[in-house]
């Protein structure tokens, strides 16, 4: 059984910035990578370019699955280093969430309980004696 192959949109829009043609492939070959790293299931991105005085502002949006979607935002005077931070912190939200959804996350003890269960250990052998 082969995997689902989805065709996903990836938009890449811009105000007032020229982005040339290696500037769109590049975002999109760095989304599909990174949805491909985490979760898998990339459902929409947008990655929006604009010129803020003498910086560029990015900012990114990926909907992954049914989560929430997950935004990030960078400025930097090299518009390729202000993508890339976006990504950054777009893929940081991610790798929480992953290692949030996981299975295999022992559970949680809860340490109210803990201490009771001590100390009727403790009164209970104090007892004994």
């Amino acid at each position: 059984m082969q995997p689902q192959v989805t065709e996903t949109e990836i938009r890449v829009q811009s105000s007032k910035v020229d982005l040339g043609d290696t500037l769109p492939a590049h975002a999109t070959e760095s989304i599909q990578r990174l949805s491909s790293k985490y979760l898998g299931q990339l459902n929409n991105a947008a990655v929006h370019f604009n010129k803020d005085g003498t910086l560029f502002r990015c900012t990114v949006t990926m909907q992954m699955g049914s989560l929430a979607p997950m935004n990030g935002e960078a400025k930097d005077r090299d518009i390729y280093t202000a993508f890339n931070a976006a990504l950054d912190k777009v893929a940081k939200q991610l790798r929480r969430t992953k290692r949030q959804l996981r299975e295999d996350k022992p559970e949680r003890t809860d340490k109210d309980a803990l201490l009771r269960d001590g100390n009727h250990a403790a009164t209970a052998s104090d007892e004994e004696e």
